[in-house]
């Protein structure tokens, strides 16, 4: 796949890349150098704390709770008779 460089430093990823890694307009890139590399990546952080503060749990209902339900019994847990 190839990519143009436009007047204004502007490049267009293929559709495909695009569609493979989630990319919509506003997600924000990394850039990186490396040697005579561009390594662009997903900026991951931004994309987590974007919706932080936005899902609430059930009153009542823990993080750790909602983990065991994800995950099983945890490594320390008692064991439930």
């Amino acid at each position: 796949m190839e990519a143009t460089v436009a007047e204004r430093g502007q490049i267009t990823l293929p559709k495909a890349v695009r569609d493979a890694l989630g990319l919509v307009k506003g997600t924000q890139l990394k850039v990186e150098l490396d040697g005579s590399r561009i390594i662009l990546r997903k900026n991951v952080d931004d994309a987590i704390s974007r919706l932080r503060g936005r899902f609430k749990l059930p009153a009542g209902v823990s993080t750790d709770d909602v983990m065991r339900e994800l995950r099983g019994r945890a490594p320390g847990d008692p064991v439930e008779p």
